[in-house]
C-alpha cells in the first residue's frame, strides 16, 4: 500500500510541476523584429496610440523619482558614493523632478544633480560637483 501512495504522489507532484511551469511556446511574444517594427512606428508618429501625450504626470512622488534616479546614478558615479549622499533633495518645479545630493557640514566634496522630466521620465540633466 505505501509503494502504491509513493507512485500517486510522486505522479501529482509531477503533473503539477509540469502545470506550473512556462515556456516561452505558452506566450505570445512580438520578438526583436516586432520590437523594431514598433520603435519605427512610433518615432514616425510619436502621437499615434500614446498613452502618455506629453501631458500626463507619470513620476508622481520624490520616492518614484529617486527609484528612476538611483540606479542610472549609481551607474555612473557609483553606488557607495551616491548612497554617501543620503538623504537627498527633492523637489518638484513645474513638470521636473530636480534631486540633488547632501554633504555633512564642513564636508568637502560635490554632490549630484539630477532633472528628470516627470511627465516622460527623460533625464534632462546629470552632473556630479567636485
Amino acid at each position: 500500500m505505501g509503494t502504491i501512495k509513493t507512485i500517486c504522489i510522486l505522479t501529482l507532484l509531477t503533473f503539477s510541476l509540469t502545470n506550473c511551469s512556462q515556456t516561452r511556446n505558452d506566450r505570445a511574444i512580438i520578438g526583436r523584429s516586432g520590437a523594431e517594427q514598433e520603435l519605427k512606428s512610433t518615432l514616425a508618429d510619436m502621437s499615434k496610440d500614446n498613452f502618455l501625450e506629453g501631458k500626463r504626470i507619470i513620476i508622481k512622488d520624490s520616492v518614484t523619482a529617486i527609484s528612476v534616479a538611483e540606479p542610472i546614478l549609481f551607474s555612473i558615479y557609483g553606488k557607495d558614493n551616491i548612497i554617501k549622499q543620503r538623504p537627498y533633495e527633492t523637489f518638484l518645479i513645474d513638470k521636473y523632478w530636480i534631486i540633488n545630493g547632501t554633504l555633512p557640514i564642513d564636508y568637502l566634496g560635490g554632490t549630484f544633480l539630477i532633472i528628470i522630466d516627470s511627465q516622460d521620465s527623460k533625464i534632462i540633466k546629470i552632473f556630479h560637483g567636485k
